[in-house]
């Protein structure tokens, strides 16, 4: 499966990108990171509306999208790996994740997405989101793959 990780904002040097970059090296899933952003001073709702536009347009087509939301739906890390394996068997090639900017994901965005889903119920930094995101995935595919990194 190919992976594209679509977000708002640019990840400049530091922790955040660090952390992303040691858990995006390591999966066998090739993932591609594709940064958005609205330079323009626009009211937040305009904001949100045209940054949507720009996550949406940075989707391969076809995908099956997961969009990254604090009121999506909360999954165990095993049940995350069962349903990635479940669209891997099925012959799904591309996969994609949305993170939205601070004000969130514009209705559109999340009426496009397959599932929302929550990382918890906590608020967390978004360029955070995308370490915590890589991680999952490669824990994903160590479930998949029976390797010990996951322990329950």
């Amino acid at each position: 499966m190919r992976i594209t990780l679509a977000a708002v904002g640019r990840n400049k040097a530091g922790a955040t990108k660090e952390l992303y970059e040691l858990y995006a090296a390591r999966l066998r899933w090739r993932i591609t990171l594709k940064e958005v952003e609205e330079r323009r001073p626009l009211p937040a709702e305009a904001l949100k509306q045209q940054e949507g536009e720009l996550l949406l347009a940075a989707l391969p087509q076809g995908a099956r999208v997961i969009a990254l939301d604090e009121g999506g739906k909360e999954m165990t890390s095993r049940d995350f790996a069962a349903l990635l394996g479940r669209w891997q068997d099925e012959g799904v090639q591309d996969l994609a994740f949305v993170i939205g900017g601070a004000g969130g994901l514009s209705r559109a965005t999340r009426q496009a997405a397959d599932v929302i889903l929550s990382l918890g119920r906590m608020t967390w930094p978004h360029m955070l989101v995308r370490g915590l995101l890589a991680e999952q995935l490669f824990r994903a595919e160590s479930i998949l793959a029976g390797h010990p990194y996951h322990r329950d």
